[in-house]
């Protein structure tokens, strides 16, 4: 079965590039390889790939910060591949934005099926650029609020935590789940930072914030954001 997209391989090491190309043009993927950071990021901003494939141990500019560079700009996914095992490293990666982590030497098959399932993830994901309530509007794509025809300033934690619960309108999003999200993967029970800026939030969004229509808690699961019908 052939596969169809834009991959973007990024490895120093010739042999690893070869390899790579080979397999994914034999399954029908457009490769295009790059030996640098540098090189990667210039190849994706003039033409955004489907998936990018990438080591962390790159000349020049590191792997992760090629995860940083592109994640300010894009959601495409991104499969690191890297002989770095240690997890301090794994939990670097994820949190700078990378989808998974495969180890070297690898598997022809699994990574294959890592891409692909990266690939679904994505087609999956039909994220709106802008999310609209009677009283404010969310745009994620220029990351800011605006109310009233106004911006509405907001901290980056609590942008942070807005967008975190605006992309997934009416699904609980639990507690661990949005601090790790927002503040880290060393956070995980600290709700006090929760309460405390989803008020500030609720204060400068809500209509009325003792009575919140738009950003819901369910105690002791977690958020809910509720973007209520389509304004008129």
């Amino acid at each position: 079965m052939t596969e169809t997209g834009r991959v973007l391989v990024v490895d120093d090491e010739p042999r690893i590039r070869r390899t790579l190309a080979t397999n994914l043009r034999a399954r029908g993927y457009d490769v295009v390889p790059a030996a640098t950071g540098e090189e990667a990021l210039t190849l994706a901003a003039d033409r955004p790939p489907d998936v990018v494939i990438l080591d962390l141990g790159l000349p020049g500019l590191d792997g992760i910060e090629v995860v940083r560079g592109l994640r300010g700009w894009s959601q495409v996914p991104i499969v690191v591949l890297s002989v770095r095992e240690g997890e301090a490293d794994k939990v670097a990666a994820l949190d700078a934005g990378a989808d998974d982590y495969v180890t070297k030497p690898f598997g022809m098959d699994e990574l294959l099926a890592r891409l692909r399932a990266a690939l679904r993830r994505s087609a999956a994901f039909d994220e709106p650029a802008a999310v609209a309530t009677a009283d404010f509007t969310v745009d994620l794509a220029a990351r800011r609020v605006v109310r009233d025809g106004h911006e509405v300033h907001l901290t980056p934690t609590e942008w942070h935590l807005v967008e975190a619960l605006v992309r997934h309108p009416g699904k609980l999003v639990g507690q661990r789940d949005l601090l790790q999200e927002v503040w880290g993967p060393q956070y995980g029970t600290e709700t006090n930072y929760l309460r405390v800026y989803l008020a500030q939030v609720r204060r400068k969004l809500e209509p009325d914030s003792s009575r919140p229509r738009y950003f819901l808690t369910e105690p002791g699961m977690g958020y809910r954001f509720e973007p209520g019908p389509a304004p008129v």
